[in-house]
Parts: structure tokens; C-alpha cells; sequence
């Protein structure tokens, strides 16, 4: 797998995440991000894992999807979480319906959503900020917020994006709430923030 750079493009409010792999001078501008939390039957969130690291993953970067983040909540057993990016609003509606529409989906999907109780707690939200190095961490933390977020330190802050959902299939949530990542050695659990360990192929970590 490459090795991807994450960068904040410049001192003041930034309005995309950009990315860029080796040997690819352009870069990739994000300003759409889901984050998505899957709450799984017991005892099956590896096997979720395993199945979306081996088959899911390129299949939905080769329609236009950048799978930035996939995590193990380290408070729930049965959680999985991750992110995902996209270039804009028509872009994920596209990738979207290419991807579920598609024939990787139908051959995995349903083994997929064996694995899963709820996969509907998910969000639409835009970078405001967003400085994630390659160097790899053993926790990262998502704090949920409702209050103004101005921490320039934090790897990313990610505030709601107020559009209307154009992939009715995927629902999303539309309470404001504003996601702040962290990397953080030792977090101490507190309410509204998700303790996570990056899985083997997370690009954040």
C-alpha cells in the first residue's frame, strides 16, 4: 500500500484536506468527509475488518472515494469506525451510486451487513482544519462537540456540512455536531469522545 501525505495547505482556515501518494504530483482535494460508526453484532467486528481491508477498500477509490481512516473503538467491542472522503457533493453521489450499484458491492455487501446491527450513525462534514502527518500513532481520538472549535494543535476539525443529502440510500445525521481528531498516547475516556486504534491499513493513524 502507499504511503500517502496528509497536509494543512497553509496557516489560516483551511476549506479541503489535500492528499497526495508518490509518484502523483496532484494532489487530492477532499471538502466532503463522512464519518460513519458502525455498531456490530457481538463478536464480529474483525471479520468486518478483514473483509472491507481485503475487498472494499480500492473498489471504492477507484470510483472516486478516499478511505481516509478505520478504526476499532476502544470502548465498544461491537463499534467500528471510519472515515472516508470525497471531492465534492457530485463527485460522492456519483462514487456513491457507482460503488453500491456495482458489482463488488453485490458480491460483499451482503456479508458485510450480516456483520452489522445499525450502520446508519453517520455524518456529512467539511475540513476546517486539517494537518494529519504520516507518522503512525496507537490512538487517535474523535471528540464530539456542539461548542466552537479554534484548536489549530488538534490533527483535524471537522464541522457539518449543511447540504441536503443527494444519496438517500446512505442516510446521514443533522444534528450539528463538529468532529475535533486528536492524537492522544494514553485518553482517558470521557463523554462525547471516541477512543480508536487504527486498523492495519488506516491512512490516519
Amino acid at each position: 500500500m502507499p504511503t500517502w501525505q496528509f497536509f494543512h495547505e497553509d496557516g489560516q482556515s483551511c476549506h479541503s484536506c489535500r492528499l497526495r501518494r508518490p509518484r502523483d504530483p496532484q494532489p487530492v482535494d477532499l471538502t466532503v468527509i463522512e464519518l460513519r460508526q458502525y455498531t456490530l453484532h457481538p463478536g464480529r467486528r474483525d471479520e468486518l475488518i478483514e473483509l472491507f481491508e481485503r475487498e472494499l477498500v480500492e473498489p471504492q477509490e477507484a470510483v472516486g472515494m478516499t478511505i481516509l481512516g478505520t478504526f476499532r473503538d476502544l470502548d465498544d467491542p461491537d463499534r467500528f469506525v471510519w472515515l472516508r472522503g470525497f471531492r465534492d457533493m457530485p463527485t460522492r453521489k456519483k462514487a456513491l451510486t457507482a460503488f453500491y450499484g456495482g458489482p463488488v458491492w453485490a458480491e460483499h455487501g451482503p456479508k458485510a451487513n450480516a456483520t452489522m446491527v445499525d450502520s446508519s450513525n453517520a455524518r456529512l462534514l467539511h475540513p476546517s482544519h486539517w494537518s494529519v502527518p504520516n507518522t503512525p500513532s496507537h490512538c487517535v481520538t474523535a471528540e464530539l462537540t456542539t461548542g466552537r472549535v479554534t484548536d489549530n494543535t488538534a490533527l483535524a476539525v471537522l464541522t457539518p456540512l449543511n447540504v441536503e443529502n443527494d444519496f438517500p440510500r446512505l442516510p446521514v445525521r443533522t444534528d450539528p455536531i463538529t468532529v475535533v481528531l486528536r492524537r492522544d498516547p494514553d485518553p482517558q475516556p470521557a463523554p462525547g469522545l471516541l477512543r480508536l486504534a487504527p486498523t492495519a491499513r488506516s491512512r490516519i493513524s
